[in-house]
């Protein structure tokens, strides 16, 4: 009998998740948990002002460092960064410098048999609903050690003394690399056995209600899509999240040529084609300047920066000031998809950003900011084709981003299954197993937030029969 050490209790823990979605009694019902986040939106306090960064105190333009921050340098600060390209071609903006690793850390634990995960009604500034379910704990270093002298994050001691034999997910994952400077959290999962009490502020929630909350417009917050894009279903050794899906198959099917493709292209792009990147001090950006009491760029761009007086019960600190980026438009993140024998391909490239901690990563195959319409390729024109004829469309949902960076900011995620062949350029694109994708969501800094929501998104499209059943009864 193997020894219940290492990579075998690892996956014994794995084998414990598959067991998810055999739920008959969940604690709490989807209508239960669909009353209890209106009710936690009716019961709070909300005031959101924008204001000048001259009424943002304690925010300020240090001239000195060339950047907007706070006197304690604490949270972030927003500097310039230009990105300049072999061929000479330059791109600059303001950017996000958050060099702190952040919790993304949800727990789970079994009643009556049944997996269950300690979720978070969390109220974020810039959440355009203002409460999105998030995971058990989310909160920056400054936040937990308690920089802003605020109350110290509930279920923090779970995190900070979890045992190795609980952890089922523990991966430093980058952020959105189009806003933030090599900005890495760390997302964990842990199991417990413990007498863990829901406060006000969480339920445990089944997997399946969930999966249910992700189908509706900006419920599920990006956090939390982010930690459970982790779960390594291709450990999974019976079935995908415990239930027979379409994918399960090709969730468990790793092909070593297709990792062998990626590497090649992801390494040579970050050794003979990376551009030269370079902070700079944010007044000097060209073509960006404040206007009407924001930074914008004059020609336009996908976000500006803007500053907000804030009112918020039920967080650590209620009122505050601080910058935000805010969306100026819808961006779009597209997975296309299709079946080579028997198994499930998705089409992907890879993504360099301004930000990324190493250059790029690998992205989905449409990864459309606001305004760059002119911008695509066969590939993206294929996509917008087939969305505007909804010819193959699995799922099509509106998600929010991180509301603790960015002000209302929702991107249509869209997965496409395709039955024709496409065009494209073959030294930017690649079929791979969909098994493939999560054995490489395992190791840290390969795939891009985008394209792991996205396959998160894949791996939770089934309903079991008893969760149709819910959800239709509680549309």
């Amino acid at each position: 009998m193997e020894a219940r050490t290492g990579i075998g209790r690892w996956i014994q823990g794995f084998e414990g998740i598959a067991e998810i979605a055999a739920q008959e009694t969940p604690l709490h019902s989807f209508s239960e948990i669909l009353a209890w986040l209106e009710d936690r939106k009716k019961n709070q306090h909300i005031q959101i002002n924008q204001i000048p960064l001259e009424a943002c105190q304690p925010w300020y333009y240090d001239h000195s460092e060339g950047v907007i921050r706070n006197p304690e340098g604490s949270f972030f600060r927003i500097g310039g960064m230009v990105s300049r390209d072999l061929g000479g071609n330059e791109q600059s903006q303001p950017i996000i410098l958050q060099p702190e690793i952040g919790y993304l850390g949800i727990v789970c634990r079994k009643f009556g048999g049944v997996w269950h995960f300690l979720m978070q009604a969390k109220i974020e500034p810039g959440n355009i609903n203002y409460v999105q379910i998030s995971p058990t704990l989310q909160a920056t270093k400054s936040n937990f050690t308690r920089r802003h002298g605020g109350k110290e994050p509930p279920y923090l001691s779970l995190f900070q003394h979890m045992r190795r034999e609980d952890i089922l997910v523990d991966q430093i994952q980058s952020e959105q690399s189009s806003r933030f400077w090599g900005k890495r959290n760390r997302n964990v999962i842990i199991k417990t056995e413990e007498d863990v009490p829901e406060l006000p502020s969480h339920r445990w929630m089944t997997l399946d209600q969930i999966r249910a909350c992700m189908r509706r417009d900006n419920l599920v917050n990006m956090d939390t899509r982010t930690v459970l894009s982790c779960l390594p279903y291709v450990f999974m050794m019976d079935s995908v999240g415990g239930y027979a899906t379409p994918f399960a198959s090709s969730m468990r099917a790793i092909r070593h040529e297709d990792m062998t493709e990626i590497y090649l292209r992801m390494n040579n792009y970050k050794m003979f084609h990376a551009p030269e990147r370079h902070l700079v001090p944010l007044l000097s950006l060209p073509d960006w300047s404040f206007a009407e009491g924001a930074f914008r760029r004059r020609q336009g761009y996908p976000f500006q920066l803007i500053f907000c007086q804030l009112n918020i019960e039920g967080r650590e600190v209620t009122r505050w000031n601080q910058p935000l980026f805010a969306a100026l438009g819808q961006a779009t993140f597209g997975l296309i998809c299709r079946v080579r024998e028997a198994q499930y391909e998705a089409l992907v490239r890879v993504k360099p950003e301004m930000g990324c901690f190493d250059g790029a990563e690998l992205g989905p195959s449409v990864q459309e900011e606001p305004g760059q319409a002119h911008c695509r390729d066969s590939v993206a024109k294929y996509f917008f084709d087939q969305l505007a004829k909804k010819d193959g469309v699995l799922t099509d949902v509106a998600l929010s981003e991180e509301g603790g960076r960015f002000y209302h900011e929702q991107n249509r995620n869209v997965i496409l299954l395709s039955r024709a062949e496409i065009e494209f350029d073959p030294d930017q694109y690649v079929w791979v197993t969909l098994g493939t994708l999560n054995a490489m969501t395992q190791i840290n800094n390969c795939l891009n937030i985008q394209l792991r929501n996205l396959l998160m998104l894949l791996a939770m499209q089934s309903m079991t029969r008893e969760e149709r059943k819910t959800d239709d009864t509680d549309q």
